[in-house]
């Protein structure tokens, strides 16, 4: 099935924990977490919209410097989640450096700031190249519940862990998606185009059915371009199916009420990204440091009932043994 996220690990299973997801139809991107990214080229950087961070320690927000040094005058904004203190976080970052020159570059830099609380409370902050990175208040955040982030195709839901620090746990989930009935397509006598996009969404955010959509492609034969409306088109749209569900899990201690904060954040989840530090027999290494075990990282995985996962996050102390750390995941997960 087509879905609007294609999502791997920035580095691997032993390296700083990063989720890029990038969208299939569009130019732009989102990041789970902001550790080392020097795997990512300059061209994805400038791809990210919005990114999510778990916590600050710093595996999983050093990468903070890099993406500014790279984005800086080159692209107009960015849009970070974090929990609690992280506008503060993000201004000591900024404060760091000496901003005389930056007000006068070609392009402006905004960097958006939205910080969740664990009393379920949010706010914002926004620092601007313009202003020399001045942070300037922007008031609270309303917080629907769990969700963090809410667009027409997608959602971003949080939920937080106990890391012996409140760390942050994400679910991204599409809305349902919509196939495209190609045949009817062709007998309107229309394109392909990105147009199709803009009707999905109408149709997904329930626009009214006289919303006009410019309906432009190129072909052989040159440019074509008309306007119809949403009531017009969605005869071409054929199904309605569930979207796709990717859960990223990193850095917490394995109790009850973990367990259960992510059986209800990730039921069923479709994909599941989860940290597996060490091998249980280590388990008690683990407690100390707050890390799963890759054998409780497969239980978490069965108990949410998912239905892929992904390992990552291993201590290097297991560097010649990553074998090993995955199949004692898969058995916890599979049951066997």
């Amino acid at each position: 099935m087509h879905t609007l996220f294609e999502p791997r690990l920035v580095n691997d299973a032993f390296g700083d924990p990063a989720l890029y997801v990038d969208f299939r139809e569009e130019p732009r991107a989102l990041l789970f977490d902001l550790g080392d990214i020097t795997a990512l080229p300059p061209r994805k950087l400038m791809r990210l919209s919005h990114i999510f961070v778990t916590h600050t320690h710093m595996d999983h927000f050093s990468g903070f410097d890099h993406l500014l040094r790279v984005v800086l005058g080159r692209k107009a904004g960015v849009v970070l989640f974090g929990g609690p203190d992280f506008i503060a976080q993000v201004e000591h970052k900024l404060r760091a450096y000496t901003w005389n020159v930056v007000h006068r570059y070609d392009v402006e830099l905004v960097i958006e700031v939205r910080e969740m609380g664990t009393n379920g409370r949010g706010q914002r902050a926004r620092f601007s190249s313009r202003e020399r990175f001045a942070r300037e208040p922007g008031g609270p955040v309303e917080l629907a519940a769990d969700v963090l982030h809410e667009e027409a195709a997608f959602r971003v839901r949080a939920r937080f862990v106990d890391h012996d620090i409140a760390c942050l746990a994400f679910a991204l989930e599409e809305k349902a998606h919509l196939k495209v009935d190609k045949d009817r397509l062709l007998r309107l006598g229309l394109g392909t185009g990105a147009w199709l996009r803009a009707l999905k969404h109408a149709v997904l955010s329930g626009a009214p059915g006289d919303t006009p959509i410019e309906v432009s492609w190129r072909d052989r034969d040159g440019d074509h371009a008309s306007m119809r409306s949403v009531d017009e088109l969605r005869p071409l749209i054929l199904d309605v199916v569930p979207g796709r569900r990717i859960g990223y899990v990193t850095d917490l201690r394995y109790t009850e009420r973990n367990v259960a904060t992510l059986a209800e954040l990730l039921a069923d989840v479709d994909l599941l990204y989860i940290e597996s530090v060490f091998l249980e027999a280590d388990a008690a290494h683990g407690a100390r440091k707050h890390h799963l075990t890759a054998h409780q990282a497969g239980l978490i995985a069965r108990r949410v009932g998912a239905r892929t996962i992904v390992p990552f996050h291993f201590s290097p102390r297991y560097n010649e043994r990553a074998g090993e750390l995955i199949a004692e995941a898969h058995a916890a997960w599979s049951g066997a």
